[in-house]
């Protein structure tokens, strides 16, 4: 199951960019938004995510 994004958390500081390894995360309005297709389910963009934002459920 691929992470997903409380956009009411995302603060759009980029975090999760720099460490997604698949490239799967881009900004859409200054929040983070995943793509389900590229994600590898790694989840380190939920521990990168620095307000809990990001979670893989």
């Amino acid at each position: 199951m691929p992470a997903k994004v409380d956009a009411d958390k995302c603060t759009g500081c980029g975090a999760c960019l720099d460490s997604c390894p698949s490239e799967a995360i881009s900004m859409d309005g200054g929040v983070a938004v995943i793509d389900a297709d590229a994600c590898v389910d790694c989840g380190v963009c939920v521990d990168d995510c620095p307000v809990e934002a990001i979670s893989m459920e």
